[in-house]
């Protein structure tokens, strides 16, 4: 059996080390000229880490990573709203790694070289169509001037090519654009005092106007770590067209985003000079897209953000990608026929992935911040008198309670 790929980010390139290690065959098709490590800092739920530690790159991981240690909600005024550990020190086998996303997509980038041998990821491959027969189907690859630069026959291809994705976009040509909710997300990176304990993560602020500060990276000193931040803050209304094209490399300016924090307190960590003396600030349109009825048509599905992309809310992104490449090569083994595997493989992971997409709408666990914000806006003296400490903890629960969903 082999697959073909589309797209050579954490998911494509994670279902393609799962597919290897199940004896099925892989071949990614990346449109880039080279897979380079972009994007700033995210976190990986041990879920996820947990299937890239039975790949045998845990190892790896804590060389580039930070093993995060507990989470903090705050308000905007800097009060505490919820605490909680995480990865090991919740009692999982595995960590939490807060990691640069580029550094994770480089990892298993070359876990793929070595075990599925250089040839495995083309690059300057973009693809232009594809086309099924009883044995199996096979996708035409074009570059950038339009020209044929390859075919590649397989038994199934998968569509891990993004919230722009060509296979998606095939399959569902009526659907349009992503969705975008007015809200524009900043994000940067650079070395810094370590807060806490060098492994804390700070959430401060509801979904309309909120910062997120945590380290993915030791430091050049052994006082500092890279330190990533993110701000979102509205700037247009929901379901209208957002400003700019939905990417990962455009770049922003700090006099934009400071209003939109310019009343947050947070003693933990100068966040505002951290934002600006970083080296780069680059800014997001966040958007989604609705979940869908069904991923396969014939041999050919999606993956990723192709398949379910989510606004960037509870560390779901990338986490769900690698579960979707552990869920698509399981199935893969178990089925008599590769249709049959694609079938079984979106009727388990579409509604879970979906759940997470509505869910993050709404906030996701951090929804516990809106939550109390609506009921105290000016702060609070005690907690407890605002919201309960069980009723904080089943909205963080509840609403995290989709993202432990495997696949």
């Amino acid at each position: 059996m082999k697959a073909i790929i589309v797209g050579g980010g954490i998911g494509g390139l994670t279902a393609a080390l799962m597919l290897h290690a199940r004896g099925i065959r892989a071949e990614i098709y990346e449109q880039a000229e080279e897979i380079r490590e972009l994007g700033v800092g995210i976190n990986t739920l041990p879920q996820a880490i947990a299937e890239l530690s039975e790949l045998g790159l845990l190892e790896r991981l804590d060389q580039v990573a930070i093993r995060t240690h507990e989470l903090l909600y705050l308000s905007r005024h800097g009060q505490e709203v919820w605490r909680e550990t995480r990865g090991m020190h919740a009692g999982h086998p595995v960590p939490q790694f807060s990691i640069h996303r580029g550094r994770l997509q480089a990892v298993i980038k070359e876990a793929v070289l070595e075990r599925l041998g250089p040839a495995a990821i083309r690059t300057g491959c973009r693809l232009g169509g594809w086309e099924e027969d009883e044995g199996g189907i096979t996708g035409h690859f074009f570059d950038r001037a339009g020209r044929q630069v390859a075919s590649a026959h397989g038994d199934i291809l998968v569509g891990a090519d993004g919230i722009h994705s060509f296979v998606r976009g095939r399959l569902f040509p009526e659907e349009g654009p992503p969705r975008w909710n007015g809200l524009l997300l900043w994000r940067g990176a650079r070395d810094w005092p370590a807060f806490l304990d060098g492994r804390s993560m700070i959430v401060a602020g509801g979904l309309e106007a909120k910062l997120v500060v945590y380290p993915i990276a030791e430091g050049t000193r052994p006082e500092t770590r890279l330190t990533n931040w993110a701000v979102i803050g509205r700037i247009g209304e929901p379901n209208t067209p957002p400003p700019r094209r939905e990417d990962w490399s455009r770049i922003g300016r700090f006099d934009e985003l400071e209003p939109h924090v310019s009343g947050f307190r947070v003693d933990q960590v100068d966040f505002l000079g951290l934002m600006r003396e970083s080296p780069a600030i680059f800014e997001y349109p966040m958007c989604d897209r609705d979940p869908l009825p069904f991923w396969t048509r014939g041999r050919a599905t999606l993956l990723g953000d192709a398949a379910h992309p989510m606004y960037p809310v509870g560390s779901n992104g990338a986490s769900q990608a690698i579960l979707d490449g552990r869920a698509l090569a399981d199935a893969l083994v178990r089925a008599e026929h590769p249709r049959q595997a694609l079938v079984a493989y979106e009727r388990e992971r579409i509604p879970k992935t979906a759940a997470i997409v509505l869910g993050n709408r709404q906030g996701g666990p951090e929804g516990v911040i809106d939550a109390v914000e609506r009921l105290a806006p000016e702060g609070f003296d005690d907690i407890e008198a605002v919201l309960p400490h069980a009723e904080r903890q089943a909205i963080v629960q509840g609403r995290a309670g989709a993202a432990a969903l495997k696949g």
